[in-house]
């Protein structure tokens, strides 16, 4: 099983996709996200270990490829959102023109998407869906916006099956 589980912040998508995966006998969770050292962040860090069974394996790496190609049963990555933040944030692209900034992200996209199609055991990648209001005021926003529609589509289309999670609701997409 590939599966990508899209979704709005806080719409249960990272509660699913852990569901999906709890008979699996070894998971492999992947943190993708930066390190913020503020108390609400590592609270929400905190309350994401505490529901996971403690038979899993945590891993926290941007490098999404490695973390894939050796693990040792299934995988879930939470998520591509707080991934795509850490990978322009590792390479201080915030304020690079949009064109170097898409190049990075792809530089490092593309051995994901193979890593997802190489996989043996079940994949699933949480991902935030951004895009469905209104146009970010500040040009990061705008310009994450735009990635993440990009790395959603990218891994989608080599997924079998995306679930969109909304007010805890699950849809499969075809």
């Amino acid at each position: 099983m590939r599966l990508l589980v899209t979704g709005g912040v806080r719409s249960g998508k990272s509660v699913h996709a852990e569901r999906l995966l709890a008979d699996e006998p070894v998971v492999r969770y992947v943190a993708a996200g930066p390190a913020y050292d503020d108390a609400d962040w590592l609270d929400r860090i905190e309350r994401h270990r505490a529901r996971r069974p403690g038979h899993w394996e945590t891993v926290e790496t941007s490098d999404l490829a490695a973390a894939l190609s050796g693990a040792p049963g299934a995988v879930l990555v939470d998520c591509l959102g707080t991934w795509l933040t850490s990978v322009l944030d590792e390479a201080s692209l915030w304020e690079a023109g949009v064109d170097e900034m898409t190049r990075h992200v792809v530089d490092r996209l593309d051995p994901l998407l193979g890593a997802v199609t190489a996989a043996a055991a079940s994949v699933v990648l949480v991902t935030n869906e951004v895009g469905l209001g209104v146009v970010p005021e500040h040009r990061s926003g705008r310009v994450f916006r735009d990635l993440l529609g990009t790395v959603n589509q990218q891994v989608g289309a080599v997924v079998d099956r995306v679930h969109l999670v909304v007010a805890g609701r699950v849809l499969e997409l075809a």
